[in-house]
C-alpha cells in the first residue's frame, strides 16, 4: 500500500462527439422500451460533420414485427434523434439538429442470438452474450465514487447548465476535464492539476499570442471560479496548476470537429481508471444484455458493502456465458479495507442469497425494463442522480441485511 500518489481521472461534456452517440443511441432504448417492456435494443450511432448514422438490432412489440416496421415508427426514431441533439445544443453549421442527414439501418434481431437468450419453458432466460462485468465503490466523496472521476464530472455538469441557462453565453456543447489528486494514506489531499478543454464562441482563445486575452480571461476565470465552487476548498492550494484550453482556439467541436461513436468513453462512464472494467459498453443495449445490467447489479452491490461499513473500498466482478442464466463466479476485492471479521470470501458466499445474479433477477430487483437510460449517457453512470432521483443501482437498500450478516 503505497502512502503517497498521483491519480488522474477524465470527463467529457454531452457535447463531446462520443457522448452525443452515446445519448442518441440510450434515446433509442428509452423509446423501445416505452412501446414495450421487454423490448430487445443493440444501437450503435455514429456522429460526424452533419450526419447521424445508426445500425443495430431491435425486437420491439408493436415497432417493430415480423420483418416490418409499424406505421409511423421511422418517423419516430428519426424525430427522437433529431431531438436528442437539439437539447445537447447543437445548432451549428457543421452539426444542427434540424438540417443533418440521418440514415437508419437498425434491423430485426438475430434468430440464432434469440433462440439461446429467450426464457422457455425448460430453461431460464439466458444472457446476452459472454463476458465479465465489474462494480465498485469508494468512500472518497458521498456518492461513494473516486474522487478524481466525481470532480471530473462535476465541472463539466455545472458547466454545461451554465450554458443552457444562458450564464456562461460563451461556452458551446463540447468540453473535457481532467483532475489530478494527490494522495496520502489512500485520502485525496490536494488538487495538483485541473485541465478543462471547452469549445467556445468565437474570439475567447489565446495561447501564444492569440486571439482577444481579455475574452480568454474571462473563460479562464469562470472555468476556475467552476473548479472552486465543485472541488473542496482544502484541496486547492498555491500549487494547483490549471490548463484551460492549453492548446488556444476550440471553435469548431462536437461531431463536425471529430467523429462519435457509441461506447468508446466506457471508463468516463465506469470509474475513471480506479477500477477495472470488463470491456463491454453500456449506452445503445436494452438491459437484458449483461454488459449493461450486470455492471449495474456490481454497483448496487459495490456500493452497499461500502455504505454498510464492511470495507472502505470494493470491486466486484461477475462472469457470464451467452445463454446460461447464473454467473460463472462471483469475486469480491476489499483492497485491505475490511472490518473486522469480514472478509472477502464470506460476501461471495453472501452476496448471491441476497440478489438472484440471473438476468432477469437482475433486471426485477433493479426495476431495469424501464425508459431510463438517456440520463445514464452523459456524465457517468454511477454516483448521480438523474431527474432528481437516483438510479436504482444507487439505492442503498441492502445496508441493514449486510450489516446483521456480520454483526
Amino acid at each position: 500500500m503505497r502512502n503517497s500518489f498521483l491519480f488522474t481521472s477524465e470527463s467529457v461534456s454531452e457535447g463531446h462527439p462520443d457522448k452525443v452517440s452515446d445519448q442518441i443511441s440510450d434515446s433509442i432504448v428509452d423509446l423501445f422500451l416505452s412501446k414495450d417492456p421487454e423490448a430487445r435494443v443493440a444501437c450503435e450511432t455514429l456522429t460526424t460533420t452533419q450526419l447521424v448514422v445508426l445500425a443495430g438490432e431491435i425486437r420491439c412489440k408493436g415497432v417493430y414485427e415480423n420483418g416490418a416496421w409499424a406505421p409511423g415508427a421511422l418517423d419516430e426514431i428519426e424525430a427522437t434523434v433529431r431531438r436528442t441533439v437539439k437539447e445537447i445544443g447543437y445548432e451549428q453549421d457543421g452539426f444542427h439538429w434540424e438540417t443533418l442527414r440521418f440514415e437508419n439501418n437498425l434491423h430485426g434481431q438475430s434468430a440464432h442470438i434469440a433462440q439461446g437468450v429467450d426464457e422457455a419453458a425448460d430453461k431460464d432466460e439466458g444472457a446476452g452474450d459472454q463476458g465479465i462485468m465489474f462494480g465498485y465503490a469508494s468512500d472518497e466523496t458521498p456518492d461513494l465514487m473516486p474522487a478524481t472521476l466525481d470532480y471530473s464530472h462535476k465541472i463539466l455538469e455545472r458547466m454545461a447548465a451554465d450554458r443552457k441557462a444562458g450564464t456562461a453565453p460563451f461556452l458551446e456543447p463540447d468540453a473535457k476535464s481532467q483532475v489530478t489528486l494527490r494522495y496520502a494514506n489512500e485520502r485525496p489531499v490536494e488538487a495538483t492539476a485541473i485541465v478543462v478543454s471547452t469549445q467556445h464562441a468565437p474570439g475567447y482563445y489565446f495561447h501564444g499570442g492569440e486571439g482577444d486575452e481579455a475574452k480568454y480571461a474571462e473563460l479562464r476565470d469562470y472555468v476556475k471560479g467552476v473548479v472552486a465552487d465543485v472541488l473542496p476548498a482544502e484541496l486547492l492550494t498555491a500549487n494547483t496548476v490549471y490548463h484551460i484550453n492549453p492548446t488556444g482556439r476550440f471553435e469548431i467541436g462536437g461531431p463536425d470537429g471529430d467523429a462519435g461513436l457509441t461506447g468508446r468513453k466506457i471508463i468516463v462512464d465506469t470509474y475513471g481508471g480506479a477500477s477495472p472494467h470488463g470491456g463491454g459498453a453500456f449506452s445503445g443495449k436494452d438491459p437484458t444484455k449483461v454488459d449493461r445490467s450486470a455492471a449495474y447489479i456490481t454497483r448496487y452491490l459495490a456500493k452497499n458493502i461500502v455504505a454498510a461499513g464492511l470495507s472502505r473500498r470494493c470491486t466486484i466482478q461477475l462472469a457470464y456465458a451467452i445463454g446460461v442464466a447464473e454467473p460463472l463466479s462471483v469475486y469480491v476485492d476489499l483492497h485491505g479495507t475490511a472490518a473486522e471479521g469480514v472478509t472477502e470470501a464470506a460476501i461471495e458466499q453472501l452476496i448471491p442469497q441476497l440478489v438472484r445474479l440471473t438476468p432477469k433477477g437482475i433486471r426485477t430487483h433493479l426495476g431495469l425494463n424501464k425508459p431510463i437510460y438517456r440520463e445514464t449517457a452523459a456524465y457517468g453512470h454511477f454516483g448521480r442522480q438523474a431527474n432528481g432521483d437516483a438510479f436504482p443501482w444507487e439505492r442503498t437498500d441492502l445496508t441493514d441485511k449486510l450489516k446483521a450478516a456480520f454483526a
